[in-house]
């Protein structure tokens, strides 16, 4: 009987069949563009991930900040202590598997009226006192004693519906849940750390062709500064020039401005305060562009996306809880028993003439009325393993979405790039021939403005696009699990689940 259990039994969700990323196959490379960050990227259908993947952009300060991160960020220890709490729950939660079994030992001083007995006369301590009669031959000849006792006690509830079944199954269910909690919170820190990383590298970017820019029109200034003192220029040529440098300073503290709140993001990933250092400075130049990408199979993504597997967690608690709303709702039969011996003294309570006690009992409870609960309840179970179901497919859903908007970015972003390399070149040769065409009388300095502006605005694109790809590249391997399943730092207490299941 202990074999049975009511209700469905969890089967573990199929990879989605005929799931792929794109309409069409996948193309063999991005597009490549000259200059740093422009390698063009193999997409490697069915390669599999590395567990560090962060280390594939070379970067030891990048990997040490990483390493930091995992080992004190507060977030990562705080799911590691919720996974460690889930799965002692799932073991206590076992204790439904056998009997429970209690020792009582007991002591009790008493002194008993002897009107209790029926007794006339007052207190009787013998079968010849007045007013007793054939009754004092009953009572005690004290009424003060000591009491000692001693027993055993067994209880067991047959699990004849699986209903402690199915509770230790939903516990090994969600502590499997908190599991991937972890696993996601690892992939998280990590890309959220080499993001970030990069995001400051792209400002550093950002900030340095900003200050070439910024050089450039201040030899400008000097220029026109010295033709106005010549008679060369008006005064609102100059004026011109100014409000330019001007102008391309005024985007200076705004960088600098999300340069410093990146660097107080990165510190509290590593569990530091923004007042202490989390080591070296990144530069886009630091980082190498991975050049091969492993795309995971379709079939693959599922086991390796911990979001899905979470879900797949909670679509089991949610099975398992509904087999014991069922389960509750038929009897339940339990067996007892106790044995145990009462002494008026310690020394002769299991050797003298002690008064031995014993019981062997069986009891069936079934629920007749419970103004509904128990209905209701199955059947809000039922409609929570339906949720679940829904929620499971949306995860499985928001997964391929996932990778297919990465490699979307890699391949449009690598054609971006391409774009803004372009057009950066471009704007610096116009501005070269607009200066010399200036010099010569051609053209208004107004030109010579023009093309400082648009060189500001390519060279800070360029930038981004380098950026893009290094992010894009993380966006990619966090969309298809970040290869956690190749990682040994948890491995003794988070890489595998202990079966807890008889």
């Amino acid at each position: 009987m202990s074999g049975c259990a009511v209700g469905p039994t969890y089967v573990p969700p199929k990879a989605p069949p005929g799931a792929f990323y794109a309409p069409g196959h996948l193309p063999a490379h991005t597009a490549s563009a000259p200059g740093q960050a422009g390698a063009a990227q193999r997409l490697m259908l069915g390669a599999d991930i590395k567990g560090e993947w962060w280390t594939l952009f070379r970067s030891p300060a990048l990997d040490a900040l990483v390493a930091r991160a995992l080992a004190h960020n507060p977030s990562l220890q705080a799911a590691q202590a919720t996974l460690l709490q889930a799965r002692e729950t799932a073991r206590a939660q076992q204790g439904g598997f056998f009997p429970t079994i209690s020792a009582a030992f007991g002591y009790q001083h008493q002194r008993f009226s002897s009107a209790g007995f029926g007794a006339t006369g007052g207190t009787t301590t013998g079968t010849n006192g007045t007013g007793g009669g054939a009754l004092n031959s009953f009572i005690p000849t004290s009424n003060i004693f000591d009491l000692w006792n001693a027993g055993l006690n067994v209880s067991y509830t047959l699990d004849a519906w699986g209903g402690v079944r199915r509770g230790v199954e939903q516990a090994v269910a969600q502590a499997e849940y908190q599991r991937f909690t972890l696993e996601a919170a690892y992939l998280t820190l990590t890309a959220n750390v080499v993001a970030a990383a990069i995001a400051e590298a792209s400002l550093r970017a950002q900030i340095n062709a900003t200050n070439d820019v910024i050089r450039a029109e201040q030899d400008g200034l000097k220029i026109v500064a010295a033709q106005l003192s010549a008679g060369a220029v008006t005064r609102s040529v100059y004026l011109q020039q100014q409000a330019q440098l001007l102008s391309t300073k005024a985007t200076l503290p705004p960088l600098h401005k999300s340069l410093a709140q990146e660097r107080t993001v990165l510190a509290a990933y590593v569990g530091a305060f923004p007042n202490q250092p989390i080591g070296a400075d990144f530069d886009l130049a630091d980082l190498t562009l991975p050049r091969n990408l492993p795309v995971s199979l379709p079939s693959r993504l599922v086991e390796q996306r911990p979001d899905i597997r979470q879900s797949a967690a909670q679509l089991h608690v949610a099975t398992a809880a509904l087999g014991i709303a069922t389960a509750n709702m038929l009897p339940q039969i339990t067996l007892s028993g106790s044995y145990g011996s009462d002494g008026l003294v310690l020394g002769q309570l299991f050797s003298g003439p002690a008064a031995l006690a014993y019981s062997i009992g069986a009891g069936l409870t079934q629920p007749l009325f419970e103004g509904g609960t128990l209905l209701h309840q199955k059947r809000a179970a039922a409609a929570g393993l339906r949720a679940a179901a829904a929620n499971y497919r949306e995860t499985v859903l928001n997964a391929f979405a996932n990778v297919a908007e990465a490699l979307q970015a890699l391949d449009y972003d690598a054609n971006a790039l391409n774009v803004a390399d372009a057009a950066a070149r471009a704007a610096r040769q116009s501005l070269s021939l607009q200066k010399i065409q200036y010099n010569s009388g051609s053209v208004t300095y107004l030109t010579v403005l023009t093309a400082e502006q648009t060189e500001q605005t390519a060279l800070i694109t360029l930038a981004r696009a380098r950026a893009a790809r290094y992010a894009d590249t993380v966006a990619l391997f966090q969309a298809l699990g970040g290869g956690w399943w190749h990682r040994h730092d948890v491995a003794t207490r988070t890489a595998t689940c202990c079966r807890l299941m008889p």
